[in-house]
C-alpha cells in the first residue's frame, strides 16, 4: 500500500490535451508558498553571521567560540531533522507538516528576538532550525506532485530563486538592519513573513487526507539524525580551526561518520527505512546524484569566497561586497526560467553540459583576475557568465532527479537531496577554506602583517621573526602581502574549477534521451528498484 499524504497538492489539470503543460495560477499561489518559507529558511543561515560580534558586546561573552554556536546551534537543528522528514510527510501529510514548520520557524524566530542570554539565544535557535530544516525538502515535495512531469521543470526553476540569492542577500540583510534598527530585527523580520506564508498556505495548498502505512525507522533515527548534524559540525569547524587535526573537528566529525556508517549498515534491514537507498536503483536519481554532490562541493565552496575576497583584499565592507556579487544572481535569474522550460521538453543531459562549462568558465576567469588591481568589470563579467551557468545546472539536476519517481517516493527523495545537498556544501566549503588558510599561513609576508597589526592592537611587542620580514621587505612588505592574499584566493578557485572539470564526468552519463516520468503513477504499484 502507498502513502496518499502527496495529496498535499493538487494535480496537474487535464481539461485539454496540453492543459497539463500550462502554468496555471494555482500552480503559481503553491510556488509562492514554497518560496516563501525557503527564503526564510535559507536567509537564517547566513544572516545571523554577521551580528556574532554584536552578540559578544551584547551578551558580555567573551569567547567568540560561545556566540558561535548561535549558527551551528541552527545548523546541527535543520540537519538532524532532515532525514525525518520523507517520514513524517507520509505520516501527517505535505501541508499539515508545512505549516508547522512554518508555525515552528516563526516561534522560534520570535522567541530568538527575545532572548536575554546567548544560552537562551541558542536554545530558541534549535527550535527555528528546526522548522527550518522540515522547509526545504517538504517545499521541493510539494512543487513536485502540484507540477506533474510536464511542469515540474519550471516550478523546480522558481525555486531555485531563495537557494541562489539565499547566501547573499543574508548578510546585506543581516548588516543593514543591525546598523538600521537592532539586532532583535534579524529575527523580528520573520514574524509578519511568517504569518503571511501560514495564512497564504492555508489557502494555497490542498487539504491533505493521509494514509500513512509505514513504521518509523527508530534506530535509524537514532544513528542518521546525530550522525549527519555531528558531522557537518565537525567538517564545518574546519576553517575556523585551520586543520583537520584539531578536537573541535576530530571528535564530532568522526563521531558523526561513525554513525551514519552504522546508519549504511543498517538501513537495508528495515522495510521502510529513514533514508531509501533503494531510491538510487533508479539510474537517473543515482547519476543526478552524484552530479549534484560533486557539483555543489565546488561550486558552493568557490563561490562562497568571492565576497571575502571583495572584503580582505579590495577592502569593501559587507554591504559593497555583497552588492558586488550580484551579476551572478542575476545571471542565474535570467537563464533559470529558459533552463526549466526546456528541462520539461528535453533530456537534461543536453542541458546541464554547457551549465558546468560555463560555471567552468567563470571560475577559471575568477582565478586569473584576484590580483589587488583587476578592474571590477572583469570580475563581475564572470560573476555573470557563472551565474548563467548555475541557473542551467542546478535546478535540471533536481528536476531530473524528481521526475522519475512516483508520486508516493517524491518525499523520501527530496529528502535524501537535500541531505545529499547539505553534505556537499559543507564539505566543499570545509575543503576550500582550508586549501585558503594553507595558502595563506605559507606566505612570510602575509603572516608578518597579521602578527604586526595584532601586536599594534594589543600594544604588544611584534615577534622577533616579523620585525625581520619587515626590515628585509621595507616598504614592499604590504604589497607583497596583498599579492600574496590575492594569490591564495586564485589557488581556492583553480581547485574548484578542477573540481568542475572532474564533474563532467558523471555529467556525461545524465539522460540524452527523453526520461520516461512516473510522477502520476502514485495508486500503482511501486516498480522494482
Amino acid at each position: 500500500m502507498t502513502s496518499t499524504s502527496d495529496r498535499g497538492a493538487p494535480p496537474p489539470t487535464t481539461e485539454s490535451g496540453d492543459a497539463d503543460n500550462k502554468l496555471t495560477s494555482g500552480l503559481f499561489k503553491i510556488a509562492g508558498v514554497v518560496v516563501f518559507g525557503m527564503i526564510m529558511s535559507v536567509l537564517d543561515t547566513t544572516v545571523v553571521n554577521v551580528a556574532l560580534p554584536t552578540f559578544l558586546r551584547e551578551f558580555r561573552v567573551s569567547e567568540y567560540s560561545t556566540v558561535a554556536w548561535a549558527v551551528a546551534a541552527y545548523t546541527l537543528a535543520l540537519a538532524a531533522v532532515i532525514p525525518v522528514t520523507g517520514w513524517a510527510a507520509d505520516r501527517f501529510g505535505t501541508k499539515r507538516l508545512y505549516l508547522t514548520a512554518l508555525s515552528l520557524f516563526t516561534l522560534g524566530s520570535v522567541l530568538c528576538a527575545s532572548a536575554w542570554s546567548i544560552e537562551s539565544l541558542i536554545c530558541f535557535r534549535v527550535l527555528q532550525g528546526l522548522g527550518g530544516g522540515l522547509l526545504m525538502p517538504l517545499g521541493m515535495a510539494i512543487l513536485t506532485n502540484a507540477a506533474g512531469p510536464k511542469r515540474v521543470g519550471r516550478l523546480m526553476a522558481i525555486m531555485g530563486i531563495p537557494l541562489l540569492l539565499g547566501p547573499i542577500l543574508g548578510p546585506i540583510l543581516g548588516g543593514w538592519l543591525i546598523d538600521a534598527a537592532s539586532w532583535h530585527w534579524i529575527f523580528l523580520i520573520n514574524l509578519p513573513l511568517g504569518v503571511v506564508a501560514i495564512v497564504y498556505a492555508c489557502f494555497a495548498l490542498q487539504r491533505d487526507a493521509p494514509t500513512p502505512a509505514e513504521r518509523f525507522d527508530v534506530i535509524g533515527m537514532l544513528l542518521m539524525s546525530p550522525g549527519l548534524a555531528l558531522f557537518l559540525y565537525g567538517v564545518s569547524s574546519i576553517p575556523d580551526e585551520g586543520t583537520v587535526g584539531a578536537t573541535r573537528v576530530l571528535v564530532p566529525g568522526t563521531t558523526g561518520a561513525v554513525l551514519i556508517i552504522a546508519f549504511a549498515i543498517w538501513v537495508l534491514r528495515p522495510e521502510h527505512p529513514l533514508l531509501d537507498p533503494r531510491l538510487f536503483k533508479d539510474r537517473n536519481m543515482a547519476v543526478a546524484m552524484i552530479v549534484l554532490f560533486l557539483y555543489g562541493a565546488a561550486f558552493f565552496g568557490g563561490l562562497l569566497l568571492v565576497p571575502t575576497y571583495f572584503q580582505q583584499v579590495r577592502g569593501e565592507d559587507v554591504l559593497r561586497a555583497g552588492l558586488l556579487v550580484a551579476p551572478q544572481g542575476l545571471g542565474a535569474m535570467i537563464i533559470m526560467p529558459i533552463a526549466g522550460s526546456l528541462s520539461d521538453r528535453m533530456p537534461i543531459g543536453r542541458i546541464v553540459p554547457f551549465g558546468v562549462i560555463g560555471v567552468i568558465i567563470g571560475m577559471v576567469g575568477l582565478a586569473v583576475n584576484t590580483r589587488p588591481d583587476t578592474p571590477y568589470w572583469h570580475i563581475l563579467t564572470f560573476l555573470f557568465v557563472m551565474g548563467l551557468g548555475m541557473g542551467a545546472t542546478m535546478m535540471p539536476i533536481m528536476t531530473s532527479a524528481l521526475k522519475t519517481l512516483r508520486a508516493h517516493q517524491v518525499a523520501r527523495g527530496s529528502t535524501l537531496m537535500s541531505v545529499i545537498e547539505q553534505v556537499a556544501g559543507s564539505v566543499g566549503v570545509a575543503v576550500i577554506a582550508m586549501i585558503l588558510t594553507s595558502r595563506q599561513n605559507s606566505s612570510e609576508p602575509l603572516r608578518a602583517l597579521h602578527a604586526l597589526g595584532a601586536a599594534r592592537a594589543d600594544g604588544t611587542q611584534p615577534p622577533a621573526w616579523a620585525l625581520d620580514v619587515a626590515r628585509r621587505l621595507g616598504g614592499a612588505l604590504e604589497a607583497t602581502g596583498q599579492a600574496d592574499l590575492a594569490a591564495s584566493y586564485s589557488s581556492t578557485y583553480w581547485v574548484a574549477a578542477v573540481a568542475l572539470v572532474v564533474t563532467l564526468i558523471p555529467v556525461a552519463l545524465l539522460p540524452r534521451r527523453r526520461e520516461r516520468s512516473h510522477l502520476l503513477n502514485a495508486d500503482q504499484p511501486e516498480r522494482a528498484l
